[in-house]
């Protein structure tokens, strides 16, 4: 076994020994070091760790074989994984063309980091002026995570105080609006639902916020030079669990540049700072979209976690989204 290894056993497991004087051993860490103590074990004995099969979905036989592929890498490494992030890297590479349950329950059995939750560097700021082709920005209101569809789509509001929006609100909302707060007033809450409704079906809403009542406007956000995978393929789940953690509670600066055939602002979308597009790609859940977008930057960031095998580049061979979509569209 690798020095490396053989250090981190030494310093994490120590051994105990029964009335048969037969030597076991205990891991007194997890993560790491309880990895390194399996893996070590597994160089002597042949063993796998009990619970496991918990965990994954493949039989005994061949978890053995992902555990002497572990021993190698973990040999070979220069300089060796000593983070959970580093460790949980190595797993993924090492087990990049076995089954994605298998791979994410053994990170699961040692509370290694998911791939893509796996931390990665980020561009910090924003744009001081407005990029070439931006046709509006907007602000937010804090964003409901709730409402987030996919991993590359977002509902949003925007305060009608908003000097661009007070500028082009119908008519027929701002009356609606009046006259829902004169029936709140005289408690006359039924029709206050019907105003209600009607300015949702007219694309607003009324948002409560701190015990303030706001009226704002909905816009469908699609991320601009990105594809997720769809919410039902491999990694749809996590690509919106991820869109979700980032923008819950938050509220966004949206530069819009168009809109889609389907009514959605496609648009580069900022949250404290950090460029969602960007988070998306170099955590593996979503591919730069080159047929639609050209920008360096965002292939290069997309190439970088192919490289690391994040998200799901662990995967042997994930499919494109848009051609996940075009084979549904003809009933394949």
């Amino acid at each position: 076994m690798g020095n490396a290894l053989r250090f981190l056993y030494g310093k994490c497991c120590k051994p105990t020994t029964t009335e048969d004087s037969e030597t076991h051993y205990t891991t007194t860490a997890s993560g790491v070091s309880a990895l390194a103590h399996d893996l070590f074990n597994f160089d002597i004995t042949s063993q796998v760790p009990e619970g496991l099969s918990q965990h994954v979905v493949s039989s005994k036989k061949a978890q053995a074989k992902w555990y002497g592929k572990l021993v190698q890498a973990w040999r070979e490494a220069k300089p060796p994984p000593k983070t959970p992030e580093e460790v949980a890297r190595l797993v993924i590479q090492t087990l990049s063309r076995h089954r994605k349950e298998d791979v994410e329950g053994l990170l699961e059995f040692y509370g290694l980091p998911y791939p893509s939750s796996i931390l990665v560097e980020f561009s910090a700021g924003v744009p001081t002026t407005l990029p070439e082709g931006v046709e509006f920005e907007m602000h937010t209101l804090p964003v409901d995570g709730n409402t987030v569809p996919d991993g590359d789509g977002l509902n949003v509001y925007v305060s009608t105080v908003d000097p661009r929006e007070s500028a082009s609100m119908p008519r027929e909302v701002l009356i609606a609006a009046v006259r829902r707060s004169k029936a709140r007033a005289k408690r006359d809450y039924a029709r206050a639902d019907e105003l209600r409704q009607k300015i949702i079906d007219l694309g607003y809403q009324v948002i409560t916020i701190q015990n303030e009542e706001i009226l704002a406007r909905k816009y469908r956000i699609r991320l601009r030079g990105i594809d997720a995978p769809e919410n039902s393929m491999p990694y749809g789940k996590e690509a919106k669990q991820e869109l979700v953690k980032l923008v819950h509670g938050k509220c966004l600066r949206v530069l819009v540049y168009e809109e889609d055939r389907y009514g959605r602002c496609v648009a580069d979308v900022y949250c404290n700072g950090i460029f969602l597009q960007e988070v998306m790609l170099k955590k593996g859940l979503a591919w730069h979209y080159a047929a639609y977008d050209k920008r360096i930057e965002l292939a290069n960031w997309e190439k970088e976690a192919r490289v690391k095998r994040i998200g799901l580049w662990a995967l042997p061979n994930p499919e494109k989204p848009w051609e996940w979509r075009k084979d549904r569209r003809e009933g394949r």
